[in-house]
């Protein structure tokens, strides 16, 4: 097996695997929607939030979510798939990013496959409850709390930023080759 799979695999198995052991901890050992646990008092704590929706609960309501997910988890993954495939055999780099970003969208299928009512549990709670921060926030209509989130969540951030960041700096680009004129004569 050469350096592109085994990079792959670990980021792919690795994520998953913290991801949802995290996931049962928190289930586990916090009470949904009502228990917390301070990390750092007034900016970060652990919590148990069950999500039917997609980022900061979107489509929570639409009563095809489960298959509007699912339908794109499948189409996610045959393409990251398919962009591993293609990888030259030593990029590790993007085969890091890619196990990265699939691993997020495995763990958060795994939950809407096993959890009742299709929900992700998010657990990564940050805010503020500082008079002087919340003012400001509130100021330029900003909340003073973030959407909970979870581990895959973080891993499909990281590994998109990893993939624009590539594709923007990275990738050698190959020479625009432009027509030269020849003189006439």
């Amino acid at each position: 097996m050469n350096r592109r799979n085994i990079v792959f695999l670990v980021f792919t198995l690795l994520g998953l695997l913290t991801d949802q052991a995290s996931k049962a901890w928190i289930v586990a050992n916090i009470n949904a929607h009502t228990g917390a646990i301070d990390v750092i008092p007034g900016f970060f704590q652990l919590v148990h939030a069950q999500n039917p929706g997609a980022a900061i609960g979107m489509l929570r309501d639409n009563p095809y979510r489960f298959q509007l997910f699912m339908g794109f988890t499948v189409i996610a993954s045959l393409v990251i798939l398919d962009l591993f495939r293609r990888l030259p055999k030593d990029d590790w780099f993007m085969a890091t990013t890619l196990g990265l970003i699939f691993s997020g969208a495995l763990g958060n299928a795994v939950d809407r496959v096993f959890n009742e009512g299709h929900r992700v549990t998010d657990f990564l709670r940050f805010y503020s409850d500082s008079p002087s921060v919340v003012g400001w926030l509130r100021g330029y209509g900003l909340p003073n709390e973030y959407p909970s989130f979870n581990l895959a969540d973080s891993w499909l951030v990281i590994g998109v930023g990893m993939f624009m960041l590539h594709y923007m700096f990275l990738e050698e680009k190959e020479p625009d080759v432009t027509p030269t004129e020849t003189p006439a004569g």
